[in-house]
């Protein structure tokens, strides 16, 4: 396992290169499928504008008000944080590089280095709004094209999918809440259910808001979805964050000896959790390995939303209603982490049941409903807003 990027770069290059012990993998994975994401569901909306499903927004603007110092409050307190935080690479390298996470989550950090870089971040923004500064201001039309919602949209569903993600694990895990905001805990333990239902949620508001068609929105978002799940689930592979599955003593069977044996059954050495039993003559931070194999679930729904979302890329462009593709996903998405549930180690909600399997249950049911309903009133729905 490569719990950081350091790890993976040590094995496969027999490079050690201290900085990337910054970059935890699964993080590293994440912030992946997001931009990956936000590149397909632009590319998706602009076609979609192209076909009328989307239009344009005019909005009214004010071109070159005079300067205001609360105009760089954002920048001031970002910059402020960026170098409060990195300037501890200045002060205590050894200490931010072997506990990156524990550091950037504490209140450790360098007051001066903070200062500079706040003071730096606003003088260019104030520098560059100057350049925009008219004797007098004037209004005028501002056209808005529905792609350029798409870094808001995504940073709502990443910063409300995290919210989300963290809060039903507390539901499935209450005696970890006293935990919650302890260095280095926030970012562990998430429930992928949680982040789709409270980032969707947030995120279908604010197109509503924007009048962004959201039947459209939600279908085009469908495939972004399936593709960023799968490379957030190489990151728990790659890493071992502990979302892998039960025990696998089975030997592996005749018609899959062409493939890994790590493909069947799996330890998880030097897993990021430091799960399981110490790795003999390991020294280093992550020297731990499960007792027993188990079924690495993270390759198997990659893989498996790796296919889903080849078939709905392959849907997008049928005439089907507004609504039906993305109830297909919700039918696809239930029945993937339905069937995974039945191998992956999970806390039972109720006996013999676990949360997942009742949301996925209620996503096949909804994402069969909704096929059924957009389908019988797809005129109602066709024009965009």
């Amino acid at each position: 396992m490569y719990p950081s990027l350091y790890y993976l770069f040590q094995d496969l290059f027999g490079l050690e290169l201290d900085i990337l012990k910054l970059f935890q993998s699964f993080g590293f994975f994440v912030a992946l499928a997001f931009v990956v994401g936000s590149y397909i569901w632009t590319s998706e909306i602009k076609r979609r504008t192209g076909l009328g499903q989307f239009l344009p927004q005019t909005k009214k603007v004010m071109k070159g008000e005079k300067v205001k110092v609360t105009d760089f409050t954002s920048s001031v307190i970002t910059g402020f944080l960026l170098g409060f935080k990195l300037g501890l690479l200045l002060t205590d390298y050894d200490g931010f590089i072997d506990d990156p996470q524990g550091y950037l989550l504490s209140l450790k950090g360098n007051l001066i280095a903070g200062i500079i870089v706040a003071g730096i971040s606003l003088f260019i923004s104030y520098r560059e709004a100057k350049k925009e500064e008219l004797a007098e201001p004037i209004e005028v039309d501002q056209e808005v094209s529905p792609e350029t919602h798409v870094s808001n949209m995504v940073m709502i569903a990443a910063l409300f999918g995290i919210i989300g993600a963290k809060l039903f694990h507390l539901l499935e895990n209450p005696s970890q809440f006293e935990t919650l905001f302890s260095a280095g805990s926030f970012f562990s333990g998430l429930t992928m259910y949680g982040g789709l239902i409270v980032g969707g949620i947030a995120t279908g508001w604010y197109a509503i808001k924007n009048k962004l068609n959201i039947l459209h929105t939600l279908d085009s978002s469908a495939p972004v979805l399936l593709m960023g799940y799968a490379i957030g689930r190489i990151g728990c592979q790659v890493a071992g964050d502990g979302d892998w599955g039960i025990d696998n003593l089975a030997p592996q069977p005749n018609w899959l000896s062409f493939l890994p044996e790590w493909t069947w059954s799996f330890n998880y050495p030097h897993n990021v959790n430091n799960d399981g039993i110490a790795i003999i003559d390991c020294i280093g931070p992550y020297c731990f390995e499960l007792a027993n194999p188990v079924w690495p679930t993270p390759l198997y729904e990659t893989l498996m939303c790796l296919g889903l979302f080849a078939i709905l890329w392959k849907l997008k462009s049928k005439a089907i209603a507004p609504g039906v593709l993305f109830s297909i996903y919700l039918i696809m998405n239930g029945s993937e982490r339905f069937l995974i549930e039945k191998i992956r180690v999970n806390v039972e909600l109720l006996e013999g049941v676990t949360q997942a399997e009742i949301i996925s249950a209620v996503l096949i049911f909804l994402g069969a409903i909704g096929i059924w309903y957009f389908s019988k009133n797809k005129d109602k729905y066709k024009a965009a807003w």
